[in-house]
């Protein structure tokens, strides 16, 4: 049976006090909406609906997945109504399972059960027990503890307020029952609105029977209306994402320091330190150590390789028994071989470091191929950038660049050359070649300073 799938995202979350759609703040570096999209693709869905109404456009250009669909709610009537708003764009027959855009950590497999009760015929419905209900809809049940109807909080009575099973809003149920029930609806409530929770009550008059799913964790089913419950969900996701790989055999020298904002893959015996941001796609290899406050975004690191405090690394690939920072940036387009070293206040862009090459302090190398064992010495710098166009330096193997050296490319240096400290150097450099390129030094004797004048005289 073919799998519909809602998802409201229409409010503008007003609670936020931001010029951001609410769906569109990020949680673990991704758009809320976003989180529950990649839940819905997870489970095969033939279609996604997502009803939008706020900043509907910057959504819309924002959220991307198959099968993905928008429709629009121009007037937020309540839930009922923004359910109305997709039924036209439903596949015939299947199931239809009901989300929300700001309900980012809902699990595959708790929906998957709801999936598969109303495959059988029932409405599957998720609930969660709080021990504050405050503002839910509460679960209404008969003596044989079977789901009646949903009452929202503000038309409970005292005795129905004391319930502490809600409604998350979260249900599955065949489509054509759906269409029926949702047309079907009212407003005849306290809100003026039209409940999508209704047809919890026509499904127990049409006999068809509802089958409850309380979640154990109500971290999965909270909905974000504020930034103080964003973080609170935060905390929790990373919570989460480390318990899981702690259980895979990752160390974390404080698991409630520690953020992954996309994927891990590591080999054995890996260490990460506190404050660490792991963003994009990131593989580590065996043994490597990641040092304190590092950020690492779509980089592959090799084994036995380690990362010193306060470095960024972005869209790198660093081979294995590396040495980088502390304080290192290394950019788009770096690439190392095994045993190179970049040290502390070492910036590299597009550049290519050979094996055991090494450049330990403050130095920019961009736009440049080092062949192997260069040694790279502090302060020095490819000047690749000419005001228009990027060009390129290419450094031989065991090729020498002494201190403070600033080499202008588009510039070759053989293998086993050296540079003299100091030097700018614009024509190439033979192999096993010294260049030396800076003015004479000139010393005058009994030179006197100058003597700051007397502001008053």
């Amino acid at each position: 049976m073919n799998l519909n799938v809602i998802i409201l995202a229409a409010g503008q979350g007003t609670r936020m006090r931001s010029s951001i759609p609410k769906v569109l703040h990020t949680l673990a570096g991704k758009p809320l909406l976003q989180h529950v999209v990649d839940t819905a693709v997870s489970l095969d869905a033939a279609s996604i609906q997502v009803v939008v109404g706020h900043g509907a456009e910057q959504v819309e250009r924002t959220i991307k997945a198959d099968h993905l669909q928008f429709v629009l709610q121009a007037e937020q009537l309540g839930t009922g109504h923004a359910v109305a708003q997709a039924l036209p764009a439903l596949m015939a027959g299947g199931v239809s399972l009901i989300l929300y855009g700001d309900v980012p950590l809902v699990q595959a497999t708790t929906l998957q059960s709801l999936i598969d009760s109303a495959r059988g015929g029932a409405l599957g419905l998720l609930t969660v027990e709080l021990s504050d209900p405050t503002g839910y809809g509460r679960i209404l049940r008969n003596d044989r503890n079977e789901v009646t109807a949903i009452v929202e909080d503000k038309d409970a009575t005292p005795a129905q307020r004391a319930i502490r099973e809600v409604n998350t809003g979260i249900l599955a149920v065949a489509s054509d029952k759906l269409t029926v029930w949702i047309n079907a609806l009212d407003n005849n409530n306290a809100q003026r609105e039209y409940y999508l929770t209704d047809i919890i009550a026509a499904a127990v008059r049409d006999g068809i029977p509802v089958q409850p799913r309380c979640s154990p964790d109500p971290d999965e089913v909270t909905g974000v209306n504020n930034r103080s419950q964003l973080a609170q969900l935060e905390r929790a996701y990373q919570c989460n994402q480390a318990q899981r790989l702690m259980t895979a055999g990752l160390t974390l020298a404080d698991p409630a320091r520690f953020d992954l904002r996309g994927s891990l893959e590591m080999g054995r015996d890996v260490f990460i330190d506190i404050n660490a941001v792991i963003s994009g796609s990131v593989t580590l290899g065996d043994r490597v150590i990641i040092g304190p406050n590092c950020c690492l975004t779509n980089t592959v690191i090799g084994a036995d390789t380690v990362i010193e405090a306060n470095s960024v690394l972005e869209d790198a690939v660093i081979g294995s028994h590396c040495s980088i920072g502390p304080f290192a940036r290394l950019r788009p387009g770096t690439r190392l071989g095994d045993q190179a070293k970049i040290g502390n206040f070492v910036e590299t862009k597009n550049a290519v470091f050979g094996q055991g090459s090494k450049a330990n302090h403050l130095s920019y190398i961009g736009d440049a191929d080092l062949g192997k064992d260069v040694n790279v010495g502090a302060g020095t710098i490819t000047c690749n950038y000419d005001g228009a166009n990027k060009h390129q330096t290419t450094i031989g193997d065991n090729a020498f660049i002494g201190s403070n050296t600033a080499l202008v490319a588009p510039v070759d240096i053989g293998s086993g050359a050296t540079v003299g400290a100091g030097a700018v150097i614009t024509a190439a450099v033979p192999a096993h070649a010294l260049a030396v390129a800076r003015a004479k030094q000139r010393t005058i004797k009994n030179w006197p300073r100058p003597i700051k004048k007397d502001p008053e005289g």
